[in-house]
Formats: C-alpha cells, sequence, structure tokens
C-alpha cells in the first residue's frame, strides 16, 4: 500500500500540535513588520503576532508567500520520510502566491508524485481538506485519488467571518478602498466570504450582536458534515461557539466543532475582534 503524505501551510490555521498528530506537514508563510520578516509560527507565535498587531503605532503587517525552496524541503522530508506521494493543500491562488510557489517546488523534482490541490479559500478552508486528505490517506486511498476528491468538496467549503472593519482588507489589497469606505460610512459590521478564490460581502448588518447572528444562519443553512470555529483578539470565541452547536442542523457532534485562533498568515487581512468559521457542508 503506497504511503500518501499531506502537506499544508500556516495559512490554513492549523494547530501546530494538532497537525503534528495528524503528520501534516505545515510549510511557514512570512510575516512581516516594517523590515522585519518572520516565518509564521517559527520565529513568531500566535501570541507573539497578535501582541505586536494591536500594539500601538505598531506598523501594518504583510505577508508574503514561503519561496519554492521552502515547499521543497518539505517534500523533500516527506519522501525521505517513506511518503510515495504528496498532496499539498493551499489557500486560493488568487489571493496568495502560495500555489504558485508550491507548482514550482513540484517542479524541482519531476520524478516525484506531487498533486496540488488549491482550497479556492483561506484558513480552514484549507485546513479542513487537508484533515479530509489525512483520512483518506490513511485509509490507503492512492495521493490521485486524494487529490481528485479533495478537489470535488472544494464547493462544499465555505467560510463567513463578522468583521469589525473592513479596514484591513483594504490595507492586504484584499478589496478595493471604495469597497472599505462604504462599510465605514454606513457604520455597518461587514460579513465577508470567500467564493471562487475572491473575497466577497456576504451581508452587513448594523451591530456587532446582529453579524454574529447572521453568521449563524448562514454557516447553518445547510446540513454539514464538520465546521471550524474562527476567532481573533480580543473576540471570544465560547459563547458564539455554544449558540452555533445549538443551532445546527442534523444534530452534528460537537467533537467534529473545532475553534481555531487566526493565525499571522491571515491576521493580518482581518484583523482583531472577529467570529466567525468554516463548513463543510455535506454531500448533496
Amino acid at each position: 500500500m503506497s504511503r500518501v503524505a499531506i502537506v499544508t501551510d500556516s495559512a490554513s490555521d492549523l494547530p501546530p500540535d494538532r497537525a503534528a498528530a495528524l503528520g501534516i506537514s505545515i510549510v511557514p508563510l512570512v510575516v512581516n513588520f516594517g523590515a522585519q520578516s518572520y516565518k509564521a509560527g517559527v520565529d513568531m507565535s500566535i501570541d507573539e503576532f497578535w501582541t505586536r498587531m494591536t500594539a500601538p503605532d505598531a506598523p501594518f503587517p504583510t505577508t508574503a508567500a514561503s519561496a519554492p525552496g521552502d515547499f521543497k524541503a518539505a517534500y523533500d522530508k516527506a519522501f525521505a520520510d517513506g511518503a510515495d506521494a504528496v498532496v499539498s493543500i493551499h489557500p486560493a491562488g488568487t489571493l496568495s502566491g502560495t500555489v504558485k510557489s508550491a507548482e514550482i517546488a513540484r517542479g524541482m523534482l519531476a520524478d516525484r508524485e506531487i498533486h496540488i490541490v488549491d482550497s479556492q479559500s483561506a484558513s480552514m478552508g484549507e485546513g479542513i481538506l487537508a484533515e479530509l486528505g489525512v483520512e483518506m490517506a490513511n485509509m490507503g486511498v492512492s495521493g490521485a485519488e486524494i487529490a481528485r476528491i479533495l478537489e470535488s468538496r472544494v464547493p462544499d467549503i465555505d467560510l463567513y467571518v463578522a468583521l469589525d472593519t473592513l479596514e484591513y482588507l483594504k490595507r492586504g489589497g484584499r478589496i478595493s478602498g471604495a469597497r472599505a469606505a462604504i462599510g465605514t460610512l454606513l457604520s455597518v459590521k461587514p460579513i465577508i466570504t470567500v467564493r471562487d478564490g475572491q473575497v466577497e460581502t456576504a451581508d452587513r448588518v448594523r451591530t456587532r450582536a446582529k453579524a454574529r447572528e447572521r453568521v449563524i444562519e448562514l454557516m447553518t443553512a445547510r446540513p454539514l458534515e464538520r465546521l471550524a470555529v474562527l476567532y481573533t483578539p480580543p473576540a471570544e470565541p465560547d459563547a458564539f461557539r455554544e449558540e452555533l452547536i445549538s443551532k445546527l442542523p442534523g444534530g452534528i457532534d460537537p467533537s467534529r466543532v473545532s475553534t481555531q485562533i487566526v493565525g499571522p498568515s491571515v491576521g493580518p487581512h482581518l484583523g482583531p475582534g472577529l467570529v466567525g468559521g468554516v463548513v463543510l457542508y455535506a454531500k448533496a
């Protein structure tokens, strides 16, 4: 039976201990504070990132994809550890150069079986796919089939987060200044999603409480297989998670509901104070 290794990156927001327990390799993206650069989760922890992100007068952080050499090193290690194939899962190519770096690394190992999956999403939108990949690999599914199935599940992934402001998405170049200004002028709380690799506004509501209610409505509109609650400081996710679980259709097992803090690779684009999550809807 062939062994398939699963690789993702720090934009997946998978906690390092959970990724290690599942055998998922995480390639760190880069976060820059002014002239200082750090590898997410390596040179800078999540707590360190948010402390610096929310510090007065701190430079606005920017992010960058990992170098192809970092992906090659991860692939080389997977094969050295006995893998026959690698499935590498990454954020939407329209939002990040990560997929391109992974493809360049694959070209450096032309004699190896490496499948690259564009999640068309970010954060746990790719993290959930990585977890599914591990489950299939443990069942002996081939690398090519894992990649095919994961790509078929991409349309079943939805991300919804309620933001305090669109300013961070504007600064990071993910939306236009005009779109961000509309939210500011109307004093609304935006709810964003990622569709076909593009950041879109799913709804706008007047208060933070209504935004959270609307996110729960959106996430529970269809039967689902699993979900991940997402938050950034100073938001507290526990009450949101409990309310979300109480409204889940089909009585999903609460153990299938994880909670993750958004880390340095995605956090600069979303900012502090968000709650929301990623859902994997059940196949029709």
